[in-house]
């Protein structure tokens, strides 16, 4: 178990969280949050490069809270978490800037994630905003001194633009950031279509905080194998996203297990392995759905993101002076 380490993670407030999520960074954070310091970024700046409309920018603040409300109800602690905003901290925007000064166009073109965007959300042009989204994901880390950022392993290109901002400024401006590391966390779960990861914008997605009703009828209608017409033929269990799931839930293996070996051979309809897949998502949404309908109010949420400003606003100014002394830039 790691410990003893500055850990920066988060999100974009753009909708609830899901599943995908869960398996990919939450659980993790979770777990990392006992033995370390850990800092989660709502990173509402981020959220505004894919495209900016008066629309998305109105449901920045509410969508604030339900991500808030999110992480609370899987067990992050804002006594053992800092949770802040992006856009609380001024002198991010002017570390990004500087840090901006250090990396090519093409280089940030290359970045995978930045053409997988791109091509699952339709984007002809990058906004400049987009494109330097690994930019101000740097300075985000860097501001608070991050050793540790967790990523899935869809996101690591992102992280190592700020290992390679850091280790070039380092080396021509003098010390001046900890290079971070990647912890690669969690697992990429496949949307309910079984043709790409589950994602809000894909429509694909179980989310934490769906109801019952609804998580069932999604699972119902989820991809399973397509060269399976009838019950008694033998299926395909590697790359279904029903077993997908049921790894990654269920408790009882051996059940799990035993419906494998059921339906490669014939002897088990979809739909009985849906609906034990349902109750399994149920059973595990069921304490967070709890949690969540009992969680703060809008200004207790608030009060622990003032917290967190007050927080991290003293680390971001303090590494913004000393990034500026390194460029001779303080008078």
């Amino acid at each position: 178990m790691i410990s003893g380490k500055r850990i920066l993670t988060g999100d974009r407030p753009t909708g609830h969280l899901h599943l995908g999520h869960y398996v990919g960074s939450l659980k993790s954070r979770v777990e990392l949050q006992d033995k370390n310091e850990v800092f989660v970024l709502i990173a509402d700046y981020h959220s505004l490069t894919r495209g900016l409309t008066p629309e998305k920018t109105k449901s920045v603040k509410e969508n604030t809270y339900e991500l808030m409300r999110d992480y609370l109800s899987v067990g992050l602690d804002p006594k053992k978490v800092t949770f802040y905003r992006q856009s609380d901290v001024p002198a991010v925007a002017e570390l990004a800037l500087l840090l901006g000064m250090f990396v090519s166009v093409p280089r940030l073109s290359r970045v995978p994630t930045l053409k997988e965007v791109m091509r699952d959300e339709q984007i002809q042009q990058p906004s400049f905003g987009l494109l330097g989204y690994p930019v101000l994901q740097a300075a985000d880390i860097l501001m608070v001194g991050g050793q540790l950022v967790p990523v899935g392993k869809d996101q690591s290109s992102h992280l190592e633009v700020a290992r390679e901002l850091a280790r070039k400024f380092n080396s021509e401006f003098g010390e001046t950031f900890p290079v971070p590391d990647a912890l690669i966390t969690g697992e990429v779960l496949p949307g309910t279509d079984g043709q790409s990861k589950m994602s809000k914008s894909l429509d694909n997605a179980v989310f934490l905080s769906d109801e019952e009703k609804t998580v069932t009828k999604k699972v119902m209608s989820m991809y399973t194998d397509p060269a399976r017409l009838h019950a008694s033929d033998s299926g395909h269990v590697e790359g279904n996203p029903v077993f997908t799931y049921l790894d990654a839930f269920a408790k009882d293996k051996k059940k799990v297990e035993e419906f494998k070996k059921r339906y490669t051979r014939g002897s088990v309809a979809d739909v009985e392995v849906k609906e034990y897949l349902a109750k399994v998502l149920n059973d595990f949404l069921s304490p967070i759905r709890k949690k969540r309908t009992g969680l703060a109010n809008e200004q207790e949420l608030a009060t622990i993101l003032k917290a967190g400003k007050d927080k991290v606003i003293p680390l971001a100014q303090e590494t913004l002076k000393r990034a500026r002394q390194a460029l001779h830039l303080s008078f």
